[in-house]
């Protein structure tokens, strides 16, 4: 078995992983990074593409700003629509200048990726059986095979970064968590249009028929997502199904609707709330997925992970200047603050926007009233840019 040491063993190479990695290397902090999946698999996996302002400050003040400069799509609103009209929220004139930037996740993967290679420092794709052990101890290990050969990184701490489905989570003694989980009756169909966006900003549409959002990747890419039944089998869905729902539920009686061009990825997303409380145990800290889900709708769940990495870091970073803990105690109330205050309003976001099939037509009015509210009310339009645009890191 090769065994190696190093101060910080970082279980996922996602977003989070990768961005923790840097962040880590920028502290002068040596860390591991080990990815299940391939690079190709991490890169090409379309996921969130909202960037709050606080993750565009942090890509620029970690040197990873340029080219999301350069292709990075500012916001400084976005559209409500309901009853056959858009309403214009503006996120910057409400916020004192605070905006949304549309770049994809996998583009900031591949920004990450780029710069963990030009430290030289270790990131291993493909890699099986991992497993954790020790965590009551100083030296806490991972262990996994690369290449049909066994290693064993042996480190001071350890960050759980893969993910809802991976090994750390469960790692935390089940007497010792609480989870907490609500699973929405609906879920997300998606596509990838080639196709120029037929609107600069997004598009969340509340419909007779259910959710429906306009969004986008690159000034040639439009990304379209409907609300459907959660046991949805995407093979029932072909194009022109997908393109009659999409104008269906988008079309606003100024004649603005999608532009169409051939779908090249389709998929279907349950939506779901997730938090895992607490966020650590002994020396293993959870960030991103592998602590908190959280629905699509509020555009949180990347931004939510990369103020974990960004607190982890410093946490560790005053471990190592000067022996404190403070900071690693404090890290799992100050993630769980700001994800419950993510929760709560994605959670509105959903309900809001989101029709159920146990709704009646009391609920229907409900919404079309809390929507006619938001929109006439500039205080209520504050507050949805406040939570959309997030605040600082903390």
């Amino acid at each position: 078995m090769t065994q190696v040491r190093t101060q910080v063993g970082i279980v996922g190479g996602g977003p989070a992983g990768l961005m923790l990695g840097h962040l880590l290397h920028l502290h002068g902090i040596q860390s591991c990074i080990l990815e299940d999946r391939s690079e190709e698999h991490v890169i090409e996996r379309v996921r969130a593409g909202v960037l709050e302002q606080s993750t565009v400050d942090l890509m620029h003040e970690v040197g990873l700003g340029d080219r999301l400069s350069r292709e990075g799509l500012r916001h400084e609103g976005i559209y409500i629509a309901f009853g056959g009209d858009r309403h214009r929220i503006p996120l910057a004139e409400l916020t004192g200048g605070r905006a949304i930037t549309v770049y994809g996740q996998n583009e900031i993967v591949k920004d990450l990726i780029g710069a963990r290679v030009a430290t030289g420092q270790p990131l291993r794709f493909e890699v099986e059986d991992v497993s954790i052990r020790d965590l009551e101890s100083n030296l806490p290990k991972i262990r996994f095979r690369h290449d049909g050969q066994p290693h064993e990184v042996a480190c001071d701490f350890i960050a759980g970064c893969d993910g809802s489905h991976g090994i750390c989570r469960p790692s935390i003694p089940l007497h010792q968590r609480q989870i907490y989980e609500r699973v929405y009756p609906f879920a997300w169909l998606g596509v990838l249009v080639d196709a120029a966006p037929s609107s600069d900003e997004l598009v969340y549409s509340l419909h007779a028929r259910g959710f429906a959002l306009f969004s986008m990747r690159s000034p040639h890419v439009t990304r379209l997502y409907l609300q459907v039944r959660p046991d949805e089998d995407i093979e029932q869905w072909p194009d022109d199904r997908i393109w009659s729902e999409l104008v269906l539920r988008l079309h606003t009686r100024d004649g603005w609707t999608p532009n169409r061009g051939p779908i090249t990825q389709k998929g279907i997303t349950r939506i779901r709330s997730v938090v895992v409380e607490p966020m650590n145990h002994a020396r293993l800290f959870l960030a991103g997925d592998a602590a908190h889900i959280v629905p699509p709708t509020g555009a949180k769940g990347l931004n939510l992970a990369m103020a974990d990495v960004w607190r982890l870091a410093a946490a560790l970073s005053a471990f190592y200047q000067s022996g404190s803990e403070r900071m690693l105690h404090e890290y799992s109330d100050r993630g769980l603050k700001r994800t419950w205050r993510a929760q709560r309003f994605a959670a509105w976001m959903t309900s809001t926007l989101h029709r159920a099939e146990s709704d009646d037509a009391f609920d229907e009015r409900r919404q079309i009233a809390e929507l006619e509210y938001l929109v006439s009310s500039r205080a209520a339009m504050t507050s949805l840019a406040e939570n959309y645009v997030g605040g600082q890191l903390d």
